[in-house]
């Protein structure tokens, strides 16, 4: 039987090989070091990186691939389905590199934008707070008006590759008594004085991804560095997270499908009663109804994709659709995966339980799944 085309077309399924075979034989192979260690996936970015992949949505005018929001979730799955680890770090340049694309000036984007392209610079998008995390409004950081540009002053947490990155998108008030629409966009350079960061969280899984506080301290950011106008930063933090929100869903997809594939493939090998695990119709049922939650958590990944490429529709409930069906997706198949690999699937000797492992935060960052459920919601009431 042909691998499913998954209703691609004849480029993103060649695109989908491409990547595929890079990670089996260049990401796979680190994705335990990694996750054991708690190690940063130096060597997996440096392969997607000089293959081009690593930011494969950046428009050509600033170094990058151009290619469309299918290819970039074509090639998170990819990854994500060989080292969950390695598809956030990467996927922080996104989450960088959309609020300069939708809000910032021709020159801002010209002076950062290219060096993450090239993979010389890795960036990172700090919105969350200690007591700011789905209610974005009560962000506390602040940001006031000082001779030639603004001072920052507070602390963001869980913000991915923090300590690592080398530019930073960080979300402000310029005005509290204003809200959600006193909030403005700035970009932070790793070097910049009264720049600090935490001790690295102690997470359950996704553990090669550095995940850190940071603290600001009356750092000077030039006027040149602010991301659109003072104001604007909550509608480029909304407009950001409903695109990303399909790359979290093409993410927590990959995780899926590699739980999947290893549990599969353990059923066709482990013996018991005389036969392999393969022949037990209850095992059938079950590898059975995770295939179908992996393809329709595809479809939809897909779907809202196709949205964004189509510049129309309803993006913000398509990526909320595709990210919490996905993640829960994610979340049932890996634990089952486990199940099915029973005591082989509690320890390390198979990806099974780092999947499990990753799995879980899908259903958390990027707007919790019961944050996703009221955007459907309100969209329909």
């Amino acid at each position: 039987m042909s691998a499913p085309t998954h209703g691609l077309g004849e480029d993103h399924a060649e695109l989908r090989a491409v990547v595929r075979q890079l990670c089996e034989e260049q990401v796979a192979p680190h994705a335990s070091e990694v996750d054991a260690n708690g190690a940063f996936p130096e060597a997996s970015l440096k392969a997607l990186a000089e293959a081009r992949m690593h930011c494969v949505t950046l428009p050509e005018a600033y170094g990058g691939e151009g290619g469309d929001h299918l290819a970039g979730v074509v090639v998170a799955e990819e990854v994500a389905r060989a080292c969950a680890t390695t598809q956030q770090v990467m996927g922080a340049d996104e989450l960088f590199s959309l609020p300069l694309l939708l809000g910032g000036s021709e020159e801002l984007r010209q002076r950062y934008l290219p060096r993450i392209a090239s993979g010389e610079w890795l960036g990172a998008f700090a919105l969350s707070e200690p007591d700011a995390g789905s209610d974005v409004a009560a962000i506390s950081t602040r940001a006031t008006a000082a001779d030639g540009g603004w001072l920052l002053r507070g602390t963001k947490r869980w913000i991915t590759n923090a300590g690592r990155a080398d530019v930073y998108v960080v979300f402000a008030s310029v005005d509290p008594e204003l809200g959600a629409r006193g909030l403005g966009a700035f970009v932070v350079e790793a070097t910049d004085e009264g720049l600090s960061f935490g001790a690295p969280e102690k997470k359950m899984g996704l553990k090669g991804s550095p995940t850190c506080e940071i603290y600001l301290d009356d750092v000077f950011v030039p006027a040149d560095r602010l991301v659109g106008e003072p104001g604007q930063g909550m509608k480029l933090a909304l407009a950001t997270l409903d695109r990303t929100r399909a790359t979290v869903a093409a993410q927590a997809v990959g995780i899926a499908q590699g739980a999947l594939d290893c549990a599969t493939a353990y059923l066709k090998e482990r013996r018991q009663f005389g036969r392999p695990l393969a022949e037990f119709q209850g095992l059938q049922f079950m590898v059975a109804d995770m295939e179908m939650q992996v393809r329709a958590a595809r479809q939809l990944t897909y779907a809202a994709a196709r949205e964004l490429d189509a510049h129309g529709g309803d993006i913000t409930t398509a990526g909320a659709v595709a990210k919490c069906f996905a993640s829960d997706t994610a979340m049932k198949v890996t634990t089952d995966a486990v199940q099915l690999l029973g005591g082989s699937g509690y320890v390390r000797d198979f990806p099974v339980e780092r999947m499990m492992r990753d799995a879980k935060v899908t259903q958390i960052y990027e707007g919790t799944n019961q944050i996703q459920r009221i955007v459907i919601a309100r969209s329909l009431l």
